[in-house]
């Protein structure tokens, strides 16, 4: 999908768009708004550009990588990633050594005590004007499992992992109380990287809310952050047929940025089976348990399929698993 600008969005990309996905997952890392707001005194927040000059910077280093991709790519493909999180780590570290802002320092900083791992830092960087920045990076995607109207400010403790196994306020916890202060540990010494590190927590992601659903955002989150939609089975044949009629399952590693494609008008044959109707894509997911993430596209006047909007298929019985594992 194209970053589109706006007078009072300068991190928006202003001009065409971004055609391969690793670049433009990687621009959407780099430009995609906050999911939190800053949580201090500890969870200040990461600014990949400490200067004016460095956002036009790397836009022009971006659309010089979109011509020339390979390099990423292969460094990409030099391991197998299976983890989403992984994924961002290399995307943002591909940044951090080529790009024209931050500089890497290290990544994957293992703390040790006594042969005991206390934990990891996922990255030291010095800025151009020589700070000296400790990052924690997540990249997550919560469902909120509460009711609307259950309360009049919203809980962190709402928004539940896809499989409820993470919970976004245990998730912030775990930021501020032990990731964060790694790096003003005394053990910190040992790593070769002693001396002072500022802290700021690089969080990214999207939050889906039940199709309907209003509810008032906590106060921790940053309103403008990225937004979806989930329903259940049940539900899903009458909310599909109202909103799109191309839809296409989305694996885990794409789901960064917004996707797009270039239809094969030429060779329809050869144009993406995964591109269905809502019926076709009930039938492909029905014997997944567990919820799916999946987009919706529309044919742009240029011939591309731009997803419109992002949402959860959720199994009927899980709106009631998940509020239970939100007031746990």
């Amino acid at each position: 999908m194209p970053f589109s600008v706006t007078p009072d969005s300068p991190r928006d990309l202003p001009r065409e768009p971004l055609r391969d996905p690793a670049v433009r997952d990687l621009a959407w890392l780099l430009l995609s708004p906050d999911l939190l707001r800053p949580q201090l005194p500890m969870g200040a927040l990461a600014n990949p550009f400490d200067t004016p000059q460095e956002l036009p910077a790397t836009i022009d280093w971006l659309y010089a990588l979109d011509a020339v991709p390979e390099p990423l790519h292969r460094d990409l493909a030099a391991t197998r990633i299976t983890r989403l999180g992984r994924y961002a780590e290399r995307l943002l570290g591909w940044f951090l050594q080529h790009g024209p802002a931050a500089r890497l320092i290290a990544a994957g900083v293992p703390l040790r005590h006594a042969g005991v791992t206390l934990g990891e830092c996922d990255f030291l960087v010095q800025s151009r004007q020589g700070a000296r920045l400790h990052w924690e990076l997540a990249v997550k995607c919560y469902l909120h499992a509460g009711n609307a109207g259950d309360s009049a400010t919203g809980r962190l403790a709402d928004y539940v992992g896809p499989n409820l196994k993470d919970r976004f306020d245990l998730k912030l916890a775990h930021l501020l109380n032990h990731q964060l202060p790694l790096s003003a540990r005394d053990e910190f010494a040992s790593t070769g990287y002693a001396g002072t590190w500022t802290p700021q927590m690089f969080v990214k992601g999207w939050l889906f809310y039940r199709h309907g659903d209003t509810p008032q955002d906590p106060v921790e989150l940053d309103p403008a952050h990225g937004r979806g939609w989930w329903a259940t089975r049940g539900d899903w044949p009458a909310f599909a047929l109202a909103h799109a009629n191309r839809w296409r399952a989305l694996p885990r590693l794409e789901w960064l940025a917004p996707r797009s494609t270039t239809v094969q008008r030429e060779q329809p044959e050869a144009a993406d089976a995964s591109y269905v109707d809502a019926l076709m894509l009930a039938a492909q997911i029905s014997d997944q348990h567990g919820p799916v993430m999946v987009a919706a596209f529309a044919e742009d006047d240029a011939g591309h399929l731009i997803e419109r909007s992002r949402g959860f298929i959720v199994p009927d019985e899980w709106p009631a698993q998940a509020r239970r594992y939100a007031q746990q």
